[in-house]
């Protein structure tokens, strides 16, 4: 539980960080629309990851790390939708390093229901009676 608690807690300091870019100005340019779904579905994710224990979930938190960093990476190099930024600034390198923590998290969190599917005996002792 302590590693979706990580989970949970990056992915809300990255939705934290892109509400206040988007108050901060981010809203008026053509990518601030995608600043706000990514507070939204970080806020969604956040909670989906400590109440479903499910291999979705952590893929969804893979996935919204390498997406959010992948986009403010291109962004940062050839441009995104008309908007050129660059790797500087607390706020950028916070969310950053939420979003590897994010694909970090998600991507041990599959291994670890991997490992429980494949050897369910392995593991019956370390549930307390929660389904996935």
């Amino acid at each position: 539980m302590t590693l979706r608690l990580v989970g949970a807690a990056a992915l809300l300091v990255s939705a934290g960080v892109h509400l206040y870019l988007w108050f901060d100005g981010v809203r008026n340019q053509t990518v601030g629309p995608m600043f706000l779904v990514n507070v939204v579905a970080g806020i969604v994710l956040a909670v989906l990851i400590v109440r479903w224990r499910h291999w979705l979930s952590a893929f969804l938190t893979l996935g919204f790390g390498a997406a959010t960093l992948g986009a403010f990476t291109i962004a940062s190099t050839v441009g995104l939708m008309g908007v050129h930024t660059e790797w500087r600034g607390g706020s950028v390198w916070l969310a950053a390093i939420a979003e590897v923590v994010c694909i970090v998290v998600g991507a041990v969190l599959l291994v670890q229901q991997r490992d429980e599917v494949l050897h369910p005996s392995a593991h019956a002792g370390a549930h307390t009676g929660r389904h996935a």
